[in-house]
């Protein structure tokens, strides 16, 4: 027999602990997922007849996905994209793969699925074409059994159409850069996204699930088994969903069965603890397992309340949550598990518990993430309806196209715990006209025929009584995107309804830069079309830059603190992303609205998060202390667990402050002297933390520090690699940009590069890097063989750094 195990992302595998299971009946697994990913050919550019299999794509670059093209390109005014689409190029690209299938699989069904690709996909197998799908965010699949040559060589070809542009509000990528799947089944099996699992009685003593399985009997078997098992993280059954007597006996037809479990003493997912069942369903047809299909899902139980807010599992708690979009940084679009959970793990070393996927549907192994680490998500379907926001958008096919693209959306994304609220548009125009009185109706009808146990908003950027998407009452959660002051007089507007801050703030920082004083607000741009900005596009890191429409990080927090009714709110953003350049446009080329940099590097803002949302101690003082003599520099403290902060130069105190009503920092104006500044928190009159920071000398060395010195051997694992630039005495030098060279050998390479500088042109697919506030960044990817990795490097004038990564 065969067991096959269906990689992760997938949201179905097969389980260890079911081997047990597969003996006992003596069959083997009719259903097999292939990573489809390695070894395509790839060719930038429109080619005559590709889809045809004789056609050579012999000299064509050979590549394994996921992958982006734009991201290899270079930064251009010129590129069609424009800036605000990250001043990458787009074009049309060609992705053919030679594959065989075994004679031994005919009679089964062969389909390919795609996570994701970017964007107007063709795809064609042995010359037919199996179909087109515009939509550059949706998973879609396509049956090839019809069209194969079993036992011989096959050809799929998929046409990747970027060409006309601009079609995004921000740097979207191109190519096939989400993962591609072959799953081979048996006739009768579990259809695509075919089961659906829903707690809708929930206590810590016992919990009612109910699942739908949905079933495709292209065979006709008339009769058959269904049964289900849930077993615990542990891999321990918990329970049995008894059998069921399926329907059938009609080819070619699907059908539903309805099973319901009793679980006693639950382990109920949450934020804190994110505990995950799964759902092994087998098909059994005269004592034989036809077919079996694993569905992951956690227990919990929600609420959104007009006067109380949010609660998890009977428990009030906001959801502190972050907008982002799907880069990866200098990874472009191309999806990478490791790199998500790493950008995950920073945002939750934050306290936040919470994302927003804006403005599209995510890669599935973002929700995979999400259900594992702990995450709420807002799960967000369009950035546009019938008009658009930019030329080429999505609105040109949203009238053909919406339906489906919905429903596959809820279909694969309704099972996952992380899962709590559906977004049907963001930031729509047609909020003003009439004609979403008709569209958010029927869209929200589409969700709640596939999902009715979560909510449904839109993100409103016009959230008063004039928008026509509140007064459809199609939506279930009022959701304002900005427009903090209104707030508090939620309810004089919309007595009885629910509130969720779907986008807020949109505070501008970058790293490692300061402007003197730091206690004025700038609002940058400005509401009038002033001169604003710097000459450098540079922007203070102190928080205290906005655009008109937006907030500083302590004016939303300050007014979100304050009401239990704010059920929580999604800042923008958790991470810097490719396009999008406020406050400026060329030659910036990525946002500055991140609480970390594009590189994964914290903005100091990112503390004042940390101090108020976390219970771990706090005491982050800043900037750096590089300056001229006697020159006035403005020294902020983040900090908790303590009643005060005490700030000493040189040895010597200059006074005690403390937050007083509702503070978020505490301020010192110092006259710089070089030397040492010393913070120390204390309770009580006990000291709770110290930190130190000292004036740099001139550049001398490189650091090297690897988040993970051991990493997999399967050709996708990352170590980021942080560079910094150091002073003989081992400080950062905090306007240090040294060029720095890298070296590879061993069982790794570079897959990119990067600084977090918002204006740089550097490439990003690059054996060098310049430093950037002292700091740049290496990420190293395995080739696939187990070994050492050295990475060294080097720069004129200083000490050279070696890092050893181990792969297995």
């Amino acid at each position: 027999m065969s067991i096959f195990k269906i990689p992760a992302g997938r949201g179905k595998f097969l389980l260890p602990v079911i081997i047990a299971l597969f003996l006992t009946a003596n069959v083997s697994a009719q259903r097999t997922i292939a990573d489809f990913d390695k070894g395509w050919r790839f060719n930038l550019g429109d080619v005559a007849g590709a889809e045809q299999s004789t056609t050579s794509d012999a000299n064509w670059r050979t590549l394994n996905l996921p992958h982006d093209w734009s991201i290899e390109g270079k930064f251009s005014k010129e590129n069609p994209a424009t800036p605000e689409g990250g001043a990458l190029p787009g074009g049309i690209g060609w992705y053919r793969k030679t594959f065989t299938v075994p004679a031994t699989d005919k009679g089964k069904l062969v389909y390919i699925d795609f996570d994701g690709v970017y964007q107007k996909s063709t795809v064609y197998i042995n010359g037919h074409e199996l179909g087109f799908r515009p939509n550059g965010y949706i998973s879609f699949r396509y049956e090839l059994t019809p069209y194969l040559r079993y036992g011989g060589k096959n050809v799929i070809a998929v046409k990747v159409d970027n060409s006309v542009q601009p079609n995004s509000r921000w740097y979207s990528g191109s190519g096939i850069y989400r993962n591609v799947w072959l799953e081979t089944t048996g006739k009768t099996a579990i259809d695509h996204w075919g089961t659906y699992i829903t707690t809708p009685e929930v206590s810590d003593r016992s919990a009612r699930i109910e699942m739908e399985v949905r079933v495709r009997n292209v065979a006709a078997i008339p009769n058959m088994e269904i049964n289900t098992v849930l077993y615990n993280a542990a891999g321990k059954e918990v329970c049995n969903g008894g059998v069921k007597r399926g329907q059938g006996g009609i080819i070619d037809t699907a059908f539903t069965e309805d099973i319901h479990f009793n679980v006693a003493d639950p382990i109920l997912w949450s934020v804190d603890k994110p505990y995950l069942y799964k759902a092994v369903t087998t098909i059994v047809v005269n004592g034989k397992i036809i077919d079996t299909y694993t569905t992951p899902f956690g227990i919990r139980y929600f609420n959104f309340d007009a006067d109380k807010g949010f609660s998890l599992n009977g428990k009030p708690m906001k959801i502190y949550g972050v907008c982002d979009h799907h880069d990866l940084g200098s990874l472009g679009a191309a999806i990478n598990t490791r790199a998500l959970e790493r950008q995950l793990q920073i945002l939750k070393g934050m306290g936040c518990n919470g994302i927003r996927t804006s403005h599209n549907p995510p890669a599935p192994e973002l929700l995979d993430l999400c259900d594992k680490m702990g995450f709420i998500v807002m799960d967000e379907a369009f950035d546009c309806w019938e008009w658009q926001k930019v030329k080429y958008d999505y609105h040109l096919y949203f009238k053909k196209w919406h339906k489906q693209d919905l429903e596959d959306q809820v279909r694969r994304d309704r099972n996952h715990p992380s899962v709590i609220i559906w977004s049907i548009g963001n930031e729509i125009p047609q909020q003003g006209d009439t004609s979403a009185l008709r569209i958010a109706p029927e869209l929200a009808a589409i969700v709640h025929s596939l999902d009715k146990t979560r909510p449904i908003t839109t993100a409103n950027d016009r959230p008063d009584t004039t928008n026509k998407i509140i007064k459809s009452g199609a939506i279930d959660l009022i959701g304002y995107n900005y427009h903090e002051f209104d707030y508090a007089k939620f309810h004089d507007r919309y007595p009885g309804r629910k509130f969720i801050a779907t986008e807020t703030t949109s505070g501008l920082e970058m790293r490692g830069y300061y402007e003197m004083p730091s206690d004025t607000i700038r609002v940058w741009p400005s509401p009038h079309g002033k001169p604003y900005g710097n000459a450098d596009h540079t922007v203070s890191a102190y928080d205290n830059t906005r655009p008109y429409w937006g907030s500083t990080h302590e004016m939303t927090w300050k007014v979100m603190k304050k009401y239990d009714f704010l059920s929580g709110f999604f800042i923008w953003t958790g991470f810097d992303y490719m396009g999008e350049p406020t406050p400026y446009s060329w030659p910036s080329r990525s946002s500055f609205f991140g609480i970390v940099d594009l590189a994964g590097f914290p903005k100091d803002v990112y503390y004042m998060y940390q101090a108020d949302w976390t219970n771990k101690p706090v005491l982050h003082i800043f900037p750096h202390w590089n300056w001229k003599p006697g020159q006035l520099v403005d020294i902020w403290a983040y900090y908790n667990n303590a009643d005060e902060v005490e700030l000493y130069l040189n040895g010597k105190s200059l006074g005690i402050k403390k937050k007083e009503g509702d503070d978020l920092h505490i301020m010192w104006r110092v006259p710089f002297e070089p030397g040492t500044l010393k913070a120390v928190s204390r309770k009580d009159g006990k000291v709770v933390l110290t930190r130190e920071i000292h004036t740099a000398g001139a550049p001398a060395k490189i650091e090297l520090i690897a988040d993970r010195s051991n990493i997999k051997a399967d050709g996708r694992d990352l170590s980021f690699v942080t560079v910094k630039i150091l002073d003989k005495e081992g400080n950062v030098v905090p306007n240090a940009d040294n060029k720095v060279d890298f070296k590879v050998t061993g069982a790794g390479f570079i897959a990119s590069v990067d600084n977090g500088d918002e204006n740089s042109h550097d490439p990003f697919k690059a054996d060098y890097r310049k430093a950037f506030h002292g700091l740049a960044l290496a990420i190293i990817q395995s080739k696939g063989t187990q070994g050492n990795i050295t990475l060294t490097a080097t720069s004129a004038g200083l000490d050279m750094a070696v890092v050893t990564i181990k792969t297995k």
